[in-house]
Formats: structure tokens, sequence, C-alpha cells
């Protein structure tokens, strides 16, 4: 059995965001895509967060800036707010979670309501309203 998947969807990683992560299958949903790219940023897997952005957007990721904020964070805690649309018959969906988050020995609580689109079938990030 594999450790607790970072999403908290307290399902063991190997069944929940490991295989999105190895490239073994792909989120279904906006939700499972967000709490894929959530477990990311905890594990520190940059190229799925690139991976995870419109085709368009991928060359203006900084692969180094974000492999440096994966580490100066530890990603405590998600939770789920609200879903608009995102489900597998879905085009578009929208996500508003909270993250609760540790840096410097500080706990942040990181609100966003994201933008999630199909690209060539598959689910990407598109963009995020933070709040607060």
């Amino acid at each position: 059995m594999s450790r607790p998947c970072p999403c908290t969807s307290k399902k063991p990683y190997d069944h929940c965001c490991g295989p999105f992560h190895a490239g073994k299958a792909a989120p279904e949903t906006a939700e499972l895509l967000m709490r894929s790219r959530f477990s990311a940023y905890a594990l520190g897997k940059v190229d799925y967060l690139i991976a995870t952005r419109p085709e368009a957007k991928r060359a203006e990721e900084n692969r180094e800036e974000l492999a440096q904020y994966c580490k100066s964070v530890s990603c405590v805690g998600l939770k789920i707010v609200s879903k608009e649309k995102g489900g597998k018959a879905d085009d578009t969906g929208v996500v508003t979670f909270h993250a609760s988050l540790q840096a410097n020995g500080r706990r942040s609580l990181h609100i966003e309501t994201s933008t999630f689109a199909r690209e060539n079938g598959k689910w990407v990030y598109v963009d995020g309203l933070v709040k607060g």
C-alpha cells in the first residue's frame, strides 16, 4: 500500500494522483485535474504541472521557478469549496478550492477559483483567480 495521496482524498497515492503523474491515466474531471495538480505541487512534479497547462502556455512556464516554489512550500491540505461543470461530458469547468500551505514556518490559506478546459481530449488548467 502506498502513502496517502497529498490531495487529501483519503485514497492511497498509487490509486489516486499517482497514475496521473506517471502518465498511466488522465484525470476524467476538472476536479481530478485540480487535485492532481495540488499533489504535483506537494511532490515537486514540475513536468506534470507544465504538461497540464494549455499547449500555447507551456513555453511561458519557468521550470526552475516552479521547482523552487515546490521546494519552498509544504502543501498541508486541500478543500474543494465548489465545482461548476467540469464533468466527464463537459468541455469546461470551474473549481474553487482552499489550499492550506506552509512556508518559512508560517501557515497560509490559498483561496483560488480555477478555470479548466479540455484540450485534445484532456483537461488542462487555464488560469485561476486568487482571493485574499
